[in-house]
């Protein structure tokens, strides 16, 4: 499995569109939505941080599933068939893959925070933002897994944009909670992007991250992975 990992991670990296969409659309939205109009250098700034490299990494996570469409029409799928991995094994190895993969658009929007923006942390609150941000990512890769498993590559990409949007908008990554009624802050609070992006902003904070949100994600979790396994093996045939 460590082999195609290594293989799968490589050719993501290679791919122009994911430097170019999981990486600078990130950016360069949070360096526009910060700084249109002079913008402040307080709170604004950090909160929007974190919400813009949780989302980069919730794109890059979901985008894995398009890889994953790519393989089925060219036969890669049942290539994997024949090999002596399980399909909990394909598909942990391709979380691992896109574990990877998250890595840069997290670090590049934490970057830009900090030498574009001024943006000052300790340096245990660094640490420990983008750790959290990048374990928390994983129940979004199973989701854009089971996505790419299941469905075709057009329909897969169409898909996981909208989810990505969606969470985004109603998890509150681009706009800050308060601007919303009471009633979707409320349903906001049961999202897995509202309580991944959480994480970050109590470290932010200088607290840690409150454990109702923790168990919101962790309830995501198996159920996006149970998505996943459920299409990889429709799409392969095997139990």
């Amino acid at each position: 499995m460590r082999d195609f990992v290594l293989l799968e991670v490589r050719r993501t990296l290679r791919d122009p569109g994911f430097v170019a969409g999981g990486v600078a659309v990130p950016v360069l939205m949070y360096l526009l939505f910060t700084n249109l109009g002079g913008g402040d250098a307080g709170g604004w700034r950090t909160g929007a941080m974190v919400g813009m490299a949780a989302y980069g990494a919730v794109g890059s996570a979901l985008n894995t599933g398009g890889g994953v469409a790519e393989d089925r029409a060219i036969g890669w799928l049942r290539q994997l068939r024949v090999t002596p991995m399980r399909p909990h094994q394909v598909v942990l190895g391709r979380t691992l893959t896109a574990s990877v993969t998250v890595l840069p658009a997290l670090t590049a929007v934490l970057a830009a925070g900090g030498l574009v923006n001024g943006v000052r942390l300790a340096p245990w609150q660094w640490a420990s933002l983008a750790l959290l941000l990048w374990l928390g990512s994983v129940p979004f890769t199973l989701l854009g897994l089971g996505n790419g498993y299941r469905l075709t590559g057009q329909t897969t990409g169409v898909v996981n944009m909208v989810a990505n949007l969606g969470l985004a908008v109603l998890g509150g990554l681009w706009f800050p909670l308060a601007l919303f009624p009471e009633w979707l802050r409320t349903v906001s609070a049961y999202t897995p992007a509202n309580r991944f992006a959480e994480l970050g902003t109590s470290v932010a904070a200088g607290h840690a991250p409150p454990l109702g949100g923790i168990l919101v994600l962790t309830v995501w979790l198996p159920v996006f992975g149970t998505y996943a396994l459920l299409s990889y093996r429709r799409a392969t045939g095997r139990d």
